[in-house]
């Protein structure tokens, strides 16, 4: 086997390849000055299992067709079989055709991985009606979580926490997380006007005296629900507040809105930014070595 990172995920890579003790290899990967990019594998990939490892963030266009090109690319040059590992997989929102014309972007990028490679993974897909990868994907299909990840980060460094899941998506991250530990967890009711406007309240009577409030969620893009969630919660006492997540994709200014609100935010190195402080690389070698790759 030979573990190979590619523009977004090298650092993770390597921390895998570690742990499995096999040869880490390093993508040669560039943009022309027209935006083309050009791929060259440094080490031979003929007759071997190759693991390309690649988050979807950031440049996520770039990093899909890097990825994508990479997989073809070691295909063509003899690799016995190519497994991809995404720390973190875009275009699994667009589930279904809301509007009529809409392209259903999930089932597109599934068809493109199930052509160039033999297995998947993914770490904490964004996933809405359907629960299980294989709904999508042709080839073998492989969940991973960071759940036990946040459990054991918030049992270690919070006390007496309260969970809160800022929307019903995000309240199972917080139920399962809560139930690891022996926590309490809540979840918000949510109003959703538009894609950036967005009003949240408890549906019951909440006691917050002396809770710890850590809001938790798969993912934080915009962070504009956990931006009226921490305003609500100010409303009712609450003063300090973590917000826990697995990708920390922070679109539009998103980190610096929330740490201007006095938020602690920590996230997952699914995606390489300076809050992921929580290492997803045992999980992910742990699975590789179970799947006897």
């Amino acid at each position: 086997m030979i573990i190979i990172g590619l523009s977004n995920s090298r650092n993770l890579a390597k921390k895998v390849a570690q742990k499995l003790k096999v040869k880490y290899s390093r993508l040669d990967s560039q943009f022309f000055p027209d935006g083309e990019v050009y791929l060259r594998f440094k080490d031979s990939v003929r007759g071997k299992k190759v693991v390309l490892i690649q988050s979807m963030q950031p440049k996520t266009n770039d990093a899909l067709i890097e990825m994508l090109f990479a997989s073809a690319t070691a295909k063509d040059l003899g690799a016995k079989k190519v497994i991809l590992v995404a720390p973190y997989l875009n275009y699994m929102r667009q589930d279904k055709r809301f509007k009529p014309g809409e392209c259903i972007s999930n089932e597109i990028v599934a068809k493109f991985i199930d052509d160039y490679v033999d297995q998947v993974m993914v770490v904490d897909p964004h996933l809405h009606r359907d629960k299980s990868l294989s709904v999508f994907f042709k080839i073998k299909s492989t969940k991973l979580t960071a759940n036990p990840l946040i459990a054991k980060y918030i049992k270690k460094n919070i006390k007496n926490p309260l969970l809160i899941g800022p929307d019903w998506e995000s309240y199972k991250w917080a139920r399962a997380t809560a139930e690891m530990i022996g926590a309490e967890s809540v979840i918000l009711k949510k109003k959703r006007y538009s894609g950036r406007r967005v009003k949240v309240y408890f549906g019951e009577k909440i006691d917050v005296k002396g809770k710890n409030a850590v809001l938790v969620d798969d993912m934080i893009s915009t962070g504009g629900t956990l931006l009226r969630t921490i305003e609500h919660l100010k409303k009712l006492g609450l003063k300090k507040f973590t917000a826990i997540a697995v990708h920390g994709v922070f679109s539009e200014g998103a980190l610096q809105k929330l740490q201007k609100v006095g938020t602690k935010v920590i996230t997952v190195n699914t995606i390489e930014n300076p809050t992921a402080k929580l290492d997803i690389s045992p999980i992910i070698a742990e699975a590789l070595k179970q799947k006897g790759l």
